[in-house]
């Protein structure tokens, strides 16, 4: 009984939330590839899920169609969860994203999670390109949500007439609400949605969001119970030195990229880095948003993330100064959770 009592405090599921970041000065194509190496590799070493995110005339990413990927990233893997760290809603109508991820779950019956988001998701201007006053859809964001949700439980009406998002796999997808504040954690409890807080974006430490989310959970047909995961940035290396320093690296790359003090955007390394001068990234107590270390350090503040938000689902934001040292970060995380259930 203890041991199992330990290995449920200590482990928790692991997955990968992947920006596609153009390290290096990669083509679009090499940081597609190598998000397919990643998937694959994530799938070897035991990665509960495979997540992608949706930016828009963003220089330094590669993956303004999540659907487009993960169909590309699902032929490629057999197993992996696969999901959107998200599609932004409030730029699409509900039904395309319901028949997308549909089709999607048709073809990978019981592995699509559909994450869904409500923040722009790139500039001004690409936006407008995108979607027209997209303030003014955000507005509309609980009925767009309303819409979506009784899509993927068929019972969806548009003057009075039933409307069907197909195809309708045989296996339903799980949906979630990405964010960062309580008005994200809010909408998800409405909608009888999981939830995953957006810790690598945010300096808050989630507890009030995700307090409000359980708080207002109101069960749904697709969710029974409240469900939450958390979404960190961290870089793991063999030795704590190199870490911190890959980190500072890449906090200045996107100082120097910007022009700004300070960033809550993805780098060109493909993730938040909020700290911005050598004391905040050298000291991982002051910050919320990124730990780096090694696996053993590392896995301490997963735990401490773990513990605080009562959560067995992780997802990990991780860049490198190139892809080979990405990729180790990932295993070397996964080998230190393999050490320690054996």
């Amino acid at each position: 009984m203890r041991r199992v009592a330990k290995r449920m405090s200590e482990t928790f599921s692991l997955g990968v939330l992947d920006l596609v970041p153009r390290l290096n000065d990669a083509t679009a194509e090499q940081a597609l590839q190598q998000s397919v190496t990643l998937a694959q590799h994530a799938e070897a070493w035991g990665y509960a899920r495979y997540w992608t995110s949706e930016h828009h005339d963003m220089a330094e990413l590669a993956s303004a169609s999540p659907e487009v990927l993960l169909s590309h990233i699902g032929a490629r893997t057999t197993t992996i969860q696969l999901g959107s760290g998200a599609v932004l809603l409030p730029h699409y109508s509900p039904l395309k994203v319901a028949e997308s991820f549909r089709l999607l779950a048709a073809l990978y019956p019981g592995r699509i999670e559909l994450g869904l988001g409500r923040a722009p998701g790139g500039g001004p201007h690409a936006t407008m390109a995108l979607s027209g006053n997209y303030l003014q859809h955000v507005s509309k964001l609980p009925e767009s949500l309303a819409a979506l949700t009784e899509l993927l439980e068929d019972r969806y009406m548009y003057e009075d007439h039933p409307v069907t998002a197909r195809p309708i796999p045989k296996l339903p997808l799980s949906l979630w609400m990405l964010g960062t504040n309580v008005k994200s954690a809010e909408f998800a409890a409405r909608f009888g949605m999981g939830y995953v807080f957006g810790q690598f974006m945010s300096d808050a430490d989630g507890t009030e969001a995700v307090r409000r989310y359980r708080e207002g959970f109101i069960p749904s047909a697709t969710m029974k119970e409240p469900e939450v995961m958390v979404a960190v940035s961290v870089l793991c290396a063999e030795s704590e030195t190199d870490a911190l320093d890959w980190s500072r690296d890449m906090a200045e790359r996107r100082k120097l990229l910007d022009g700004k003090e300070h960033s809550t955007e993805p780098n060109s390394s493909g993730t938040a880095v909020s700290n911005t001068n050598d004391e905040a990234v050298n000291d991982q107590n002051e910050s919320v948003r990124h730990y780096a270390g090694t696996p053993e350090q590392v896995w301490a503040r997963l735990q401490e993330v773990s513990r605080r938000l009562d959560t067995e689902r992780l997802l990990l934001v991780t860049a490198g100064p190139d892809y080979e040292r990405r990729l180790d970060s990932y295993r070397l995380l996964a080998e230190r959770k393999t050490a320690i259930l054996n």
